[in-house]
């Protein structure tokens, strides 16, 4: 059954209602018309500072930034707030790291960055662009599948009910003429819903999960050598479940073990359970294939634009602004040496929430991937705004 755009105010209503508990969606009560509101923000999420404040502003460098400013400003240069600064991007020399630091101290102003709580520091994680080998047909190794979108998915935006709502969107499937949730990952891979939507066979069940959580990835194909790129498409509405928490809560490895290596070793000491650890997260992510015409850009972030190794990060929207400049101070993982340096807000993940809260998306491959899952690091934001 397919909806008009026409009809998916109505629609959304139901939606609201029948989907309050497979969601990552606020739920509307069926007894009142209007979605709860916001928790009462005890402090001003963004508070005026200066650049002085930023501890490493004044050693970062900058030109390293300057591409992915570059970028956002392909999507910024639309909003009236951002024209002005994003048109003046064009005369700044990229090669020259002074006239870079003199553009942002002159045009723009720092805001600090705060919990509704009052504080000033937020968790930072890590994500990566993966390699993964795989077939376009089941054989040999090939036996874990990586699926499109499937046609009875239903995606509604709260935003065309309530703006407040803004990218917030609730997920399920129409059952005679009920809305109902749609399936989680277990029911996916149990019932075979998704038999005719493989876009290609991969080796490993585990790296196919973790392809999963980071969003996107590259896999090289058996038949020709090609790589191509998995691009995120949908998701089934769930919320992400961390299966190292799982395994920390069910004491089979200590919280400083619980890293994407810990887990993967833990997988590969017990195959026999590997279904019962990845079916402990419900949230289940659709792809769709891309090719790579420049190898040295990432995969495409939540403003559609790609993504800069070690200079992008994924944010909460609710809180920071998509595609702004952030400076980030942070440690290195599993280290206390600084990472102090400006990255653009240009991704989102279902388990990024929270005002001081940021993914650093550390780049491709295997060393990307070694640093990202050991990042469980403490950090501070300021969020770049012009002037104008």
């Amino acid at each position: 059954m397919s909806f008009t755009r026409s009809s998916l105010p109505a629609l959304a209503i139901i939606v609201a209602v029948c989907l309050a508990a497979c969601t990552t969606t606020p739920s509307v009560p069926p007894t009142q018309p209007k979605p709860p509101t916001q928790p009462e923000v005890q402090v001003q999420t963004l508070q005026k500072s200066t650049f002085a404040a930023m501890p490493g502003w004044d050693r970062d460098a900058l030109g390293e930034a300057w591409p992915a400013f570059i970028t956002s400003c392909q999507t910024l240069i639309r909003r009236n707030e951002w024209k002005n600064a994003c048109t003046a991007a064009r005369q700044v020399n990229p090669g020259d790291d002074g006239a870079i630091r003199a553009f942002f101290e002159s045009g723009f102003t720092p805001y600090k960055v705060f919990n509704p709580d009052g504080s000033d520091t937020g968790l930072v994680t890590g994500y990566y662009e993966p390699l993964l080998r795989g077939s376009r047909k089941r054989g040999g190794p090939y036996q874990t599948p990586l699926y499109k979108a499937p046609d009875d998915l239903l995606t509604i935006d709260l935003a065309s009910l309530y703006p407040e709502l803004k990218n917030m969107r609730l997920r399920g499937r129409v059952v005679g003429n009920k809305v109902v949730p749609y399936f989680s990952r277990a029911e996916l891979l149990q019932s075979g819903a998704l038999t005719g939507k493989e876009l290609v066979w991969v080796d490993d069940p585990v790296e196919a999960f973790f392809l999963q959580v980071q969003g996107s990835g590259r896999v090289i194909l058996n038949e020709t050598q090609e790589t191509v790129r998995l691009a995120y498409a949908d998701q089934n509405g769930y919320p992400y479940k961390s299966i190292g928490r799982y395994l920390v809560d069910k004491g089979e490895m200590p919280l400083s073990q619980a890293s994407a290596q810990g887990i993967k070793a833990w997988a590969i000491a017990n195959p026999s359970r590997q279904n019962e650890l990845l079916n402990v997260n419900p949230s289940y992510i659709f792809f769709k294939e891309e090719k790579i015409p420049d190898p040295s850009k990432g995969p495409k972030g939540a403003m559609g634009l790609p993504l800069t190794g070690q200079r992008s990060i994924a944010v909460d929207p609710q809180y920071i602004p998509l595609g702004a400049p952030v400076f980030l101070a942070t440690t290195q993982p599993n280290s206390n040496a600084a990472l102090q340096r400006l990255v653009l807000a240009q991704d989102t993940g279902g388990a990024i929430r929270g005002a001081v809260r940021a993914d650093y998306f550390w780049g491709f491959g295997n060393e990307a991937g070694e640093k990202a899952g050991a990042m469980k690091q403490r950090g501070m934001m300021w969020v770049l705004l012009p002037n104008s």
